[in-house]
C-alpha cells in the first residue's frame, strides 16, 4: 500500500495544477459511468520552474513556462559579403544587433505534445463520431487545420459535421494505448461557404469506448470554451490529466444560424503516451528516432543565428555565413555556405542554394536546412565520400528564414496555436510567392506581338521597369533575394514550404489567368526529372499508402504537379529564377503540418534526408563547359548556349563557364557570343552522377578583331588581311550572284511578255 501512496505522490508531484471556468451538468449531457477504470493524475507542472507565470486562456487560467532568451552580450564578429566579383569584403558587425534589441519571447511550453491529427499521426481508423452529414464531413476530416475544397458537398470537407443537432454528438480518438491526455485544442470548420463553429464543449475519457467518465473541475463536469471564429484554434488545458486510451469531445454550444447552423470541428489533442507493460516488443512498434546527433527543437531567430555560428565554428574550412539583406524590421536574412573554398566561386563548379520560410509559418524547411548544415558538417568530418565529394564539387548555399518576421510572430504563438495564417506574409502583410516580377505575362505577350520567331528572346528576360520603381509595391526580404539571384551564378535551386506533400515545377502561372492549367516549360522533362528525384526518396511522399493532406490527391500525380495545374501563382520565384537567371527552381511542400510540434522533427528528418542530398546532387546533371576565345584562351562571359529543340538557353557567366541541366541523351549544342562566329557540337549526356565536358572556342570576326586593335593603335597583321581581303571578296560573290539572278528573272518576264 505504500509503494502505491509513494507511486500517486510522484504523479501528484509532477504534474500540474489548472482552474477552469466549469458549470454543473446539462440536460442532453452523454451518459458516464462514475465507476469506470481510468486514472487521473493533478497536473503542477509550472511547479520548480522559475519562470511560471499565469496568463487567462480562452475563459479559464493555466500556468505555463515562456521560453525566454538571456539579453544580449556586446561581441564583435565578422560578417562577409559576397557580391557579383566573387571577392570578399569583411567587415565588423557589433553583436548587440538591432534585432536583438528585443526580448524574444518562446511560445506555451505545453506539458504533452500533439496525437497527431493534424500531422495525420493518428490514422483516420482512430477517429469516430456519433454521426455524420455525408462522408466528406466525416469524423476523420476533425484534424486541425485540414483545408476544405472550393466547393462544399465534395469529400473534402473542411471539418467534422455531426447529423444532428443536440448535445450528445461526440468526436472520439482512440489513441490505440494508455495515453495521459492534457487538453485539447479547437477550431471551427474551414469553408469559404458556411459559417460552423462549436461555443462550448464537455469532454469524456474511457479504456473501452463503452463506460465513459467525464472530465471534471473539482465536484462538477467541466465545460470547455471553444470557437469565437472558424480559424483561430483555441487551446483548453484540463483541470486534471486523465489517463486512458479513448477521448471523446463532446459539443454542448455552437452557432446557430436559424436551421443552417451545424455542429462542426477540428481538433488536436494533447497527450503523452505511456509505455505499455503487456508489451514486450515496444521497439517495433514505436516510431524510430533519428539516428543523427542534431538539434531537434525549433529555432527562434537569435537561436538559429547561434546554431550556424556553431556550425562555422566547427567546419571553419567549408563554411562561411553571409547576410543577403534585412527584412522590414531589420532582422538579416543570413546564409550558410558550403563549399571546399568558401567565399569564391570556382571555375567549373556549380552553384547550389536551399530557400527556405517564405511563408514565415512553415517552419519545417527552416529546421531542415538548419539540420541539414549539421548533418554536412559533422559526416564530411567523419570522413563520409558521399558528402566530401558533394562539398568539394559544389558550392552550396542555405537559406534557411527569408520571412524571419513572420517566423517571429508564428514561433510566439507556438506549432498548434499559430493556426494556417499567423506568420505567412511578410511583416508589411506581403506574400513573397506572388512578389516576383511577372515575367511570364512579358514573354507571353512578346510571343503573341512578334511574327518572326527569330527575334524573340527566351532566358534572361529583364525586370521591368515598374517592378523597379521606387512606388512598386515589393518586400524588402524579396528585393534582397532577387540581387542575391543577380550576384551568384546558380545552377539548381529548390523552396521549401509546407501544408502539403507535393513538389512542384514551373510554370506557376497559367497564360491566360485560368485558376488551374497545365503550363509547361520549355524544359518540361527535366523539371519531372527533378520533381521526382526528391518526391521518389521522400519516406512519406513515396509512401502508397499515405493519406492526402487536405482536398487533393497528389499520390495520383507520383506526388509531382506543375505548379499552374495545382494552382495559379503570378509572380512567383520558381518562375522568376528560370526566366531571369540560369537557374532551375522548383517547390517542395514538405508536410501536411505546416508547424510540425518540436517532437515531430526527427522523423521529419528521417523522411527527408535522401531526398534533401538526392535533389542536390541533380546540379551535376547535364553538361558543363567553359566558352573561351580561340586565340587568348580568355573566358568569354555572356555567351549564349542553345540545345537543339529546346527553346530555353542560358548564358556563361564571368569566367566563360556555364551549366546546362539535361536528361540524359544525345544534344546538338551551339555557343555564340557577339563579335565571334558561333561554334556548334554534339554532346552525350550519360546517366552517371556527373556532367559531361562540353568546352567552346569561338573564333572572333574580323570586324570585331579590327575594331579592337585600331582601338589599341596597332597595325592590322597580315593574316588579318587576308581574312578582310577574303571576307570582302565572299561577300562580293553572294552579291553578284543575288543581282545576276534578279537579271535572269527580268529577263524571263520581258521574253515572256514577246
Amino acid at each position: 500500500m505504500a509503494g502505491v501512496l509513494h507511486f500517486i505522490l510522484l504523479l501528484f508531484l509532477h504534474c500540474g495544477s489548472f482552474i477552469l471556468i466549469s458549470a454543473g451538468p446539462e440536460d442532453g449531457t452523454t451518459t458516464v459511468d462514475s465507476d469506470a477504470a481510468f486514472t487521473t493524475t493533478e497536473s503542477l507542472f509550472s511547479a520548480g520552474r522559475t519562470n511560471a507565470s499565469e496568463v487567462p486562456t480562452t475563459g479559464f487560467t493555466a500556468s505555463y513556462s515562456k521560453l525566454t532568451t538571456k539579453p544580449p552580450t556586446t561581441t564583435t564578429t565578422t560578417e562577409r559579403l559576397t557580391g557579383d566579383t566573387g571577392k570578399t569584403a569583411e567587415r565588423a558587425v557589433s553583436g548587440k544587433d538591432a534585432e536583438e534589441e528585443k526580448e524574444q519571447e518562446g511560445p506555451l511550453e505545453l506539458e504533452c505534445p500533439p496525437l497527431g491529427l493534424e500531422s495525420l499521426k493518428v490514422k483516420d481508423n482512430q477517429l469516430r463520431a456519433s454521426s455524420f452529414k455525408r462522408k466528406g464531413l466525416g469524423p476523420h476530416r476533425g484534424r486541425l487545420n485540414i483545408q476544405s475544397g472550393i466547393e462544399d458537398g465534395d469529400i473534402y470537407d473542411g471539418a467534422w459535421c455531426a447529423q444532428y443537432r443536440d448535445k450528445k454528438q461526440w468526436l472520439e480518438v482512440d489513441a490505440r494505448q494508455l495515453t495521459r491526455f492534457t487538453g485539447v485544442i479547437l477550431q471551427g470548420r474551414n469553408s469559404i461557404w458556411s459559417w460552423d463553429v462549436v461555443h462550448t464543449y464537455k469532454v469524456q475519457f474511457s479504456n473501452d469506448s463503452l463506460v465513459w467518465k467525464p472530465c471534471m473541475n473539482g465536484t462538477e463536469e467541466a465545460v470547455f470554451e471553444g470557437n469565437q471564429d472558424a480559424e483561430t484554434p483555441v487551446l483548453a488545458l484540463f483541470n486534471t490529466s486523465a489517463v486512458a486510451r479513448y477521448i471523446r469531445i463532446n459539443p454542448q454550444t455552437w452557432y446557430q444560424n436559424g436551421t443552417d447552423g451545424d455542429i462542426c470541428l477540428r481538433a488536436e489533442v494533447l497527450g503523452c503516451t505511456l509505455p505499455d507493460p503487456n508489451n514486450i516488443y515496444a521497439w517495433q512498434t514505436q516510431p524510430a528516432e533519428s539516428r543523427d546527433k542534431l538539434d531537434f527543437r525549433h529555432h527562434n531567430y537569435k537561436e538559429m543565428k547561434k546554431l550556424m555560428k556553431s556550425v562555422n565554428e566547427a567546419c571553419p574550412d567549408i563554411t562561411r555565413i553571409y547576410s543577403i539583406g534585412k527584412s522590414y524590421t531589420g532582422l538579416k536574412l543570413y546564409v550558410m555556405e558550403i563549399s571546399d573554398n568558401p567565399g569564391k566561386h570556382e571555375l567549373g563548379e556549380p552553384e547550389f542554394r536551399y530557400v527556405a520560410g517564405m511563408h514565415g509559418n512553415e517552419v519545417l524547411g527552416r529546421e531542415l536546412l538548419l539540420n541539414l548544415m549539421q548533418y554536412i558538417c559533422q559526416e564530411y568530418k567523419r570522413g563520409d565520400q558521399r558528402i566530401v565529394h558533394l562539398v568539394k564539387e559544389t558550392r552550396i548555399h542555405l537559406l534557411p528564414s527569408m520571412n524571419p518576421d513572420g517566423y517571429e510572430m508564428a514561433f510566439k504563438k507556438g506549432s498548434e496555436l499559430s493556426g494556417w495564417a499567423l506568420g505567412r506574409y511578410s511583416y508589411e502583410g506581403i506574400d513573397m510567392n506572388h512578389n516576383f516580377a511577372d515575367l511570364n505575362s512579358v514573354m507571353w505577350t512578346a510571343i503573341e506581338l512578334e511574327t518572326d520567331r527569330s527575334k524573340l528572346i527566351n532566358h534572361y528576360f529583364p525586370i521591368p521597369e515598374q517592378y523597379t520603381s521606387e512606388e512598386a509595391f515589393v518586400a524588402s526580404e524579396t528585393r534582397a533575394v532577387i540581387n542575391w539571384m543577380q550576384d551568384i551564378p546558380f545552377v539548381l535551386s529548390a523552396n521549401l514550404h509546407g501544408g502539403e506533400l507535393v513538389v512542384t515545377y514551373p510554370y506557376d502561372m497559367t497564360r491566360d489567368w485560368a485558376p488551374r492549367e497545365h503550363t509547361p516549360t520549355s524544359d518540361e522533362s527535366f523539371f519531372r526529372w527533378l520533381s521526382t528525384a526528391y518526391a521518389s526518396t521522400n519516406q512519406v511522399m513515396s509512401n502508397p499508402d499515405r493519406r492526402p493532406c487536405h482536398n487533393k490527391d497528389f499520390l495520383r500525380y507520383n506526388n509531382i504537379i506543375n505548379g499552374a495545374d495545382w494552382h495559379n501563382v503570378p509572380g512567383s520565384m520558381n518562375d522568376f529564377s528560370y526566366l531571369h537567371t540560369n537557374c532551375f527552381e522548383v517547390t517542395v511542400e514538405l508536410s501536411c503540418d505546416k508547424f510540425p510540434h518540436a517532437s515531430e522533427l526527427p522523423m521529419e528528418w528521417e523522411n527527408n534526408r535522401e531526398s534533401l542530398l538526392i535533389y542536390m546532387e541533380q546540379v551535376h546533371r547535364g553538361i558543363k563547359g567553359v566558352v573561351r576565345d580561340k586565340d587568348t584562351e580568355a573566358g568569354i562571359a555572356d555567351a549564349i548556349i542553345k540545345v537543339d529543340d529546346i527553346d530555353h538557353h542560358i548564358r556563361s557567366v564571368a569566367d566563360g563557364d556555364y551549366w546546362r541541366l539535361l536528361n540524359p541523351g544525345e544534344y546538338r549544342v551551339t555557343a555564340s557570343a557577339e563579335g565571334y562566329y558561333p561554334s556548334s557540337r554534339t554532346c552525350q549526356v550519360m546517366y552517371d552522377h556527373y556532367p559531361t565536358i562540353c568546352d567552346f572556342r569561338l573564333t572572333k570576326m574580323p570586324k570585331q578583331r579590327l575594331k579592337e586593335i585600331l582601338a589599341k593603335g596597332g597595325k592590322i597583321p597580315k593574316d588579318l588581311q587576308l581574312r578582310l581581303r577574303q571576307l570582302r571578296l565572299r561577300k562580293l560573290r553572294v552579291t553578284t550572284k543575288a543581282m545576276n539572278q534578279r537579271r535572269a528573272a527580268a529577263a524571263a518576264k520581258r521574253a515572256k511578255r514577246v
